[in-house]
């Protein structure tokens, strides 16, 4: 058992009383709604620092990766079916293969999949489905690749349309780049984890 297990059956044994989930029907029914929620996405995006790409039909995924990020000398794709990865810049590999998570240091991109957005705020639930989940924080730039039915309006439908996976480790939501606003009122791309975020929309 990890540590981690331990402390959760910890505070399980010790838990004498429990209470209801509050009923936020009502909070529900005033939350944001769009009229277009993928064109919503794209903006919320662009506000918070990232790139919203949407793939035109027929061009190879791979290639618009290429496209984005030319420069790019080391990426690790996470996505094994992938087509044509011949096509994504400089040497690729499988995070997966790696011995220790600091091995994955000097990754220049990391193509990810997310199972969720959300328009209002560009928001992408992230599961780790990898052998370490270093690779989502540790790359300086990432790209996401969203299915454009995956995009809900509002942080109320996401929540209630969170997998059910209790195998997954770890998940968390990624919203552009990682960014911080504490130093003298400066907001800084790139504090504590990618300096970019492209969702590609498929």
């Amino acid at each position: 058992m990890s540590s981690k297990e331990e402390f959760l059956n910890n505070i399980r044994r010790h838990t004498v009383r429990t209470f209801p989930r509050p009923d936020l029907s009502h909070l529900e029914a005033e939350a944001l709604t769009f009229a277009d929620p993928v064109a919503q996405f794209a903006e919320s995006l662009k506000q918070s620092g990232g790139h919203c790409i949407v793939l035109p039909e027929g061009k190879p995924l791979a290639s618009a990766i290429a496209e984005a990020y030319p420069e790019a000398q080391r990426t690790a794709c996470t996505i094994p079916t992938l087509e044509h990865p011949e096509l994504l810049p400089g040497t690729v590999f499988d995070p997966d293969t790696v011995s220790l998570p600091a091995d994955l240091n000097g990754t220049d991109l990391a193509i990810i999949e997310s199972q969720l957005g959300v328009a209002e705020n560009a928001c992408c639930w992230i599961e780790q489905h990898v052998r370490y989940r270093a690779i989502y924080f540790i790359a300086e730039a990432l790209v996401i690749v969203l299915r454009r039915q995956d995009i809900v309006n509002n942080m109320h439908e996401a929540y209630r349309r969170l997998p059910d996976t209790p195998s997954v480790p770890f998940a968390c939501f990624i919203s552009g780049p990682s960014k911080t606003a504490d130093i003298e009122q400066a907001l800084v791309f790139g504090a504590h984890g990618a300096k970019d975020v492209t969702v590609i929309l498929i």
